[in-house]
């Protein structure tokens, strides 16, 4: 009993302390030796060394032990240290309406103070007002909604939505494409195309194939080889633009070709948004650029504005009336709660207020420009730089190069997506808040970095 107690003192003590560092909007010198040090070794001997690793391999010197502290403005974020840095990783594209948009954090502090969380068994009012909000937004007829936590769990939903629309006729095949990333769990996993994400846990989930995405030919041939076997295809899942690829553009007429064919086989088509939507591409949904609507369509990452974890997953009625006899089915507990719904919904009309999907278009172009004409003279590093909207991919000739880029950047106060492991193509994905002063320091960033990379002879 007096070692439990011993040990509630000290867990109590400890505690106190954490609340008590994060009541402080800044901190000491010494505050900030005593959080990066508990962090450091936290992530070392409780949470997983393999992050450490991760981020020796993206920075320089001792900048690894980096620590996030609080955000400065719309576009960038200040480390423990009070280093800021321009936010061009966005999460993956968290942040779309930009870090602690006023709007958005407003809502779920009002919510907030009436409720955190829902009783899970009375109507939830701002569940069914999202979902009416999202039926009204969404192309098409597109109409009814479950919510999750998160994209993987979004494309889970997608997934078990396609198999008991097929249930009667025992159709249990799903066409995925090469590059894709669907998410981590077990289902999504599946449709992953990510050979390192993918081989520990093999077997995954039965039944699916994957197929070169933008290859229409190759699609129609693999829907007719399964038809002809008995093997009738229940969905193909597709990112409209390949984010974790490496922002793959498809050919302009592959989406809606890939519609028909869907159509002719009898298979549902379900679009993965969770990295184009919401604004992203210049477009409120990726799939808008191509005029195609989706049987199914998937949102999560910037859905919840930035401030809460949130999803949607989006049917037409003839999909998710099979769900109508036993709503049990697929149920989960923190999904569509009050303050993620309201976080969505302060979202929607903080995009459509701002007109930031029509923002992300001329600001992406503007980004374009400036970081192609960054690139010239350095064709034999930089390889491409292409995007649609915010979605921003600066393809390199190796991984190695990219690394260094990466680095650079961070160095330079610029947060981009590459990895020592992972960097051929590095993502610009910042808040589509962000304004041209800042777009012009990335590009004047990028431009100082390729010259700094020439001269470490590394081609």
């Amino acid at each position: 009993m007096e070692t439990t107690m011993n040990k509630y003192k000290e867990v109590y003590e400890y505690t106190a302390k954490v609340l008590d560092i994060i009541e402080k909007t800044d901190v000491t010198k010494e505050e900030a030796q005593w959080i990066t040090s508990e962090t450091v070794n936290g992530f070392r001997e409780n949470v997983n060394s393999g992050f450490l690793e991760y981020r020796k391999s993206v920075t320089k010197g001792g900048q690894y032990a980096s620590v996030e502290w609080k955000d400065s403005g719309l576009n960038c974020f200040i480390d423990v240290n009070g280093k800021e840095y321009i936010d061009c990783l966005g999460g993956f594209g968290i942040y779309n309406v930009g870090h602690r948009h006023p709007k958005v954090v407003k809502a779920v502090k009002d919510q907030l103070d009436k409720q955190a969380l829902h009783s899970q068994d009375l109507l939830d009012p701002l569940r069914a007002m999202l979902a009416k909000a999202l039926a009204m937004l969404t192309p098409g007829d597109l109409k009814y909604s479950f919510f999750g936590n998160s994209g993987t769990e979004a494309v889970e939903a997608a997934l078990k939505l396609a198999k008991i629309y097929h249930h009667k006729e025992g159709r249990s095949t799903f066409i995925a494409t090469t590059r894709a990333f669907h998410g981590k769990s077990l289902g999504s996993l599946s449709g992953t195309a990510k050979g390192v994400f993918r081989k520990p846990f093999i077997p995954l989930v039965s039944g699916f194939r994957h197929v070169a995405f933008g290859d229409i030919d190759m699609m129609k041939k693999t829907m007719h080889a399964c038809h002809m076997v008995g093997e009738d295809v229940a969905a193909v899942i597709v990112e409209p633009i390949q984010g974790e690829g490496g922002v793959i553009i498809p050919p302009d007429d592959y989406l809606p070709k890939l519609r028909e064919l869907c159509d002719e086989y009898g298979a549902l088509l379900i679009f993965d948004e969770v990295q184009t939507g919401m604004g992203r591409t210049g477009k409120m949904f990726c799939a808008e650029h191509y005029g195609v609507t989706p049987d199914i369509m998937t949102l999560a990452k910037a859905f919840g504005g930035g401030v809460m974890p949130a999803s949607a997953t989006i049917a037409t009625e003839e999909v998710f009336s099979h769900l109508f006899d036993n709503p049990f089915l697929h149920t989960t507990t923190f999904g569509g709660n009050p303050l993620a719904c309201a976080a969505a919904l302060a979202t929607i009309n903080v995009l459509i207020e701002e007109k930031l999907p029509e923002r992300a278009a001329e600001m992406g172009e503007y980004m374009l420009n400036g970081l192609r004409e960054a690139a010239k003279g350095h064709e034999n590093k930089v390889l491409e730089v292409r995007g649609k909207g915010l979605l921003i991919g600066i393809e390199f000739v190796s991984d190695e190069i990219g690394y260094e880029v990466a680095k650079g950047f961070f160095d330079n106060g610029v947060l981009t997506a590459g990895t020592l492991i992972n960097a051929k193509t590095i993502r610009i994905e910042p808040p589509l808040t962000i304004e041209k002063e800042q777009c012009d320091k990335v590009c004047e960033t990028f431009a100082k970095v390729l010259k700094e990379v020439d001269k470490a002879v590394l081609v």
